[in-house]
């Protein structure tokens, strides 16, 4: 596997268009993991898992369920029917991007099952690819689950409030809880983030890679449903994201 890489952060911050704007700008192939059930990942990089015949996750796995519950092929496990799934049915294939989304869950109960086997199959999944881009949705319950055990460098969206700070030491100590192993853990601000918010960044005494621009584009792209792959290498977002990544130690593609 390459390269693994973790967004995190509380809700609002803006995880969802830092990943795609990561993963427009590092090498390719990478593969990039949406757990957040609202699907916005594949919005904002306009892909169309309706008209490509694709399913998420959690749509996959309640139709194996239902056959299982029906004893049709009751002799595959559904680990083993979800792995080939992954591949058939789940991944989206774009140019240089390809896409899993977890999706929202169908049934009553948690997300427990869905996350389990993304845990499973990510690394077989992901073998292949230069990069791992995981989109993780607001708080901290997926980090709790371990979904993905081992991470190269873990970023986490910051905006200006003592919620959003509080945040960073809940982050650290869940993934010391459960052994996540990481290389690097890396702080971003978010555009809201004043002068005032980055100096406290600053001095958490955790890497502090820098601010996220305002892009008034990003907004329109993003209300108006278009791809953020198509966001003019100028734009703020994008310049501010490529900076980042520098800091980071990323050699960025054009």
């Amino acid at each position: 596997m390459g390269r693994r890489i973790v967004a995190t952060g509380r809700g609002g911050a803006g995880k969802s268009s830092f990943a795609a704007l990561v993963s427009r700008y590092l090498n390719p192939p990478t593969l990039l993991v949406d757990l957040d059930p609202d699907l916005s990942l594949a919005d904002m990089l306009g892909f169309d898992f309706r008209k490509e015949g694709k399913r998420t996750v959690c749509e996959a796995l309640y139709d194996v369920v239902k056959k299982r519950k029906r004893n049709i092929s009751p002799t595959i496990t559904t680990h083993d029917q979800m792995e080939s799934l992954l591949w058939s049915d789940c991944l989206y294939e774009g140019r240089k991007i390809d896409l899993v989304s977890l999706g929202t869950k169908l049934t009553e109960g948690c997300l427990c099952a869905p996350d389990e086997i993304l845990r499973k199959t990510i690394p077989g999944l992901a073998k292949n690819y230069t990069n791992l881009v995981v989109d993780s949705p607001a708080g901290v319950e997926h980090l709790n689950r371990n979904i993905v055990s081992e991470i190269n460098d873990l970023f986490v969206l910051c905006d200006p409030s003592d919620k959003s700070l509080k945040h960073i030491g809940r982050i650290k100590e869940i993934i010391k809880q459960v052994g996540t192993r990481y290389g690097h853990f890396y702080l971003v601000a978010n555009h809201e983030c004043k002068e005032e918010a980055e100096e406290y960044l600053q001095n958490t005494g955790e890497i502090y890679l820098g601010k996220i621009d305002y892009d008034a584009r990003l907004e329109q792209y993003n209300l108006e449903g278009k791809s953020l792959l198509e966001l003019p290498d100028d734009s703020p977002a994008c310049l501010s994201v490529r900076r980042v990544l520098a800091k980071a130690g990323y050699q960025t593609n054009s």
